[in-house]
């Protein structure tokens, strides 16, 4: 199976109000393990940010300027997605400005789920942990994914800490790729056979034998009388009565 973890970074919150995205990150999974590919661009988007949206990314329109815009790029990376499942966190935002692009270039551009299938990782993350915080900083601490060097939101370095959230999230990393394989665990063999020479005896020691002789004083001490000890003696050998 072929995955292809996203991320989108825009110029706003919604697409619905004329914002665009300005960068595309792509990472490709495949059977659930890193190729090593990955597809990533900067985009004009021909319009200013929203207050705030920029302070998120560090992108600045001069940055943008020399970028392609969407048109230039689409083919490429419809190209790189095509027949894949694309794993978004929060996908409907991703998806909804995707869509929103290829609308602009017209309807036979179609809509991202023409060539792909989604599944969204917050969703999966919210089944997992109800009521707790699940946002991708959140859960690189939960599942002890380093994201120290996450500064500023960038879409192929979300793409890539998704990744490694979404494989521990599902499967645990050593098992899939990320992690450094563990070694296979040892199997018990168990054997009908009767053991070969005389069974071991277990020999207790004179310290041993002192603490058990010093438990059973302190039990006869109160209970006023040891039966075990009666049985031992009932059982013992008595000397002979010598002949008057």
């Amino acid at each position: 199976m072929r995955q292809i973890v996203l991320d989108t970074e825009t110029t706003g919150l919604e697409w619905k109000k004329g914002n665009r995205v300005v960068e595309i990150g792509c990472v490709e999974l495949v059977e659930r393990r890193p190729t090593g590919r990955t597809w990533h661009c900067y985009i004009n988007p021909q319009r200013e940010f929203e207050q705030g949206a920029q302070e998120v990314t560090g992108l600045t329109l001069e940055f943008l300027a020399d970028k392609p815009l969407f048109e230039d790029i689409v083919d490429e990376f419809l190209g790189f997605v095509d027949g894949a499942e694309l794993v978004i966190h929060n996908a409907a935002f991703d998806i909804g400005f995707l869509d929103a692009e290829l609308a602009r270039l017209g309807p036979e551009r179609g809509c991202m789920a023409d060539c792909t299938t989604v599944l969204d990782s917050l969703e999966l993350a919210r089944q997992r942990y109800p009521g707790q915080r699940n946002s991708l900083d959140a859960l690189c601490r939960r599942l002890g994914v380093d994201n120290a060097h996450r500064q500023l939101h960038g879409a192929l370095l979300d793409a890539q800490l998704l990744a490694e959230v979404y494989l521990a999230l599902t499967a645990g990393q050593g098992e899939i790729g990320f992690g450094a394989p563990e070694p296979a665990a040892a199997t018990a063999v168990i054997s009908s056979a009767p053991p070969a020479g005389p069974r071991p005896r277990v020999v207790p020691t004179p310290e041993d034998l002192a603490l058990h002789a010093a438990r059973v004083e302190a039990i006869s001490a109160r209970a006023g009388r040891n039966l075990w000890q009666l049985a031992v003696e009932a059982t013992a050998p008595q000397p002979e009565a010598e002949p008057a």
